[in-house]
């Protein structure tokens, strides 16, 4: 009974947005590994980068298509057991990369099981622990679990690319299977759907509260919402926004800084140190943009975060060419910005459209992001390879950003709920 007490005093939840942290981590570090493989892939097979960019492209856009239908799929057969089913599905693709021979292999392996099945393990996944386990610090659950995936990104690339180096990039891809291995038994064990499983009420409240069935088509039910939420002005700005968000983060830095620091002759591990720092900066900045976005108007804190963004991006192409202290200048202040405008994002959307529709209707909102980003990826490869330098693509999406603030400060204050039909 002491035991069972003291046990009592840690809610479950907090589990639970544990092992999503870790799952997250190494998920999003699979999404780093095609920045690595660019150009050893260049150098083995011959493939230029825009072919290796347009399966990263397919990749970054099936990830984001995934999320509404994610968000039914875990809403009727439970978080568990999709995470599960994601994480083994990424675990025979990663083993079959090493085998591969032709691009189109890496296009069905990189573009297509991979994309759709990081996308189970996407922001939704955050969103929907955060809905059901959370009322009292959601913004800041939301934030830690936004961080883990951008952070998990950029944090596993000084190690993928110091074994690609050293050893060659298939032991790389060796290394993301083993790590998945290892959390497939914790998942299976110790994650738990709802706080109705442990006999608890969501934290900040005391009504234990049975969770609502899944009703409708799994391929339907996100269709009508999209329907609905697409007639409030808001959900347009914030899939607008989400489009530029995504257009300057993981679809060009995330998956070109890279390829363009060693255009300047900067090693790859030392680009990959400069996207770790970005990563540590990032789990900062996005954690603390959760906590704010709890207290102060996401609004205001979307125009901000959108702004100093963009004026980082067109800074970039003076810092790769004055040297290491500017670039690590613009990693400190990018990756204190990397993703932070996912808290505010997420709020917003819960304060418009509801808690239980959150998360499908936020799904939507990502594969915007994923659209801007699946463009970035193969856009500035192929300007790339016409130009000669990434110049261009980062001051373009730099200006983009700056337009993407202006849309922010232009939402409304949530009013009355937008009903969503079939959920």
């Amino acid at each position: 009974m002491q035991e069972t007490s003291k046990a009592s005093k840690v809610y479950y939840g907090w589990f639970v947005v544990g092992i999503a942290f870790l799952v997250l981590l190494v998920s999003a570090g699979i999404n780093s590994v095609p920045s690595i493989l660019m150009l050893p892939l260049e150098k083995e097979f011959g493939w230029d980068r825009a072919a290796v960019s347009g399966a990263v492209s397919i990749k970054i856009l099936l990830y984001g298509l995934m999320g509404p239908f994610s968000a039914a799929l875990m809403a009727k057969f439970g978080i568990r057991r999709m995470m599960v089913t994601s994480m083994a599905f990424l675990a025979v693709s990663l083993s079959l990369t090493p085998q591969i021979t032709e691009l189109w292999q890496f296009f069905l392996l990189w573009g297509v099981v991979v994309g759709l099945a990081t996308g189970m393990l996407a922001n939704v996944l955050g969103v929907t622990i955060a809905n059901r386990w959370f009322v009292k610090h959601k913004g800041l659950v939301v934030g830690m679990l936004t961080a883990s995936a951008a952070t998990g990104q950029l944090l596993f690339l000084p190690l993928l690319a110091n074994i690609t180096i050293n050893i060659g990039w298939r032991y790389a891809i060796y290394t993301t299977v083993a790590a998945l291995l290892i959390l497939l038994p914790v998942v299976a064990i110790w994650m738990r759907n709802h706080p109705f499983d442990v006999g608890k009420a969501s934290l900040g409240t005391d009504e234990i509260l049975k969770p609502t069935p899944f009703t409708g088509n799994l391929f339907m039910v996100p269709l009508r919402a999209l329907r609905d939420a697409s007639k409030n002005k808001t959900f347009w700005l914030l899939a607008g926004t989400f489009f530029f968000c995504g257009f300057s983060t993981n679809g060009l830095i995330g998956t070109h800084l890279i390829p363009a620091c060693g255009d300047y002759g900067i090693p790859v591990v030392t680009a990959a140190g400069l996207l770790a720092l970005m990563g540590m900066f990032d789990l900062v900045g996005t954690t603390l943009s959760g906590w704010l976005s709890d207290r102060f108007d996401s609004r205001k804190l979307l125009f901000w975060y959108y702004g100093l963004r963009g004026l980082s991006l067109i800074f970039l192409p003076q810092a790769l060419g004055l040297g290491y202290t500017s670039l690590l200048i613009f990693a400190v202040f990018y990756g204190l910005d990397w993703i932070a405008t996912v808290p505010p994002t997420v709020r917003l959307t819960s304060d418009v459209f509801g808690k239980e529709k959150a998360g499908m209707v936020f799904g939507w909102i990502v594969v915007a992001h994923q659209i801007g980003a699946s463009t970035a990826a193969y856009g500035a490869g192929v300007m790339r390879d016409l130009l000669g330098s990434y110049t261009l693509p980062f001051i373009v999406a730099g200006f983009v950003c700056l337009y993407a603030a202006l849309m922010a400060i232009r939402i409304k204050a949530a009013g009355k709920k937008v009903q969503i039909a079939g959920v």
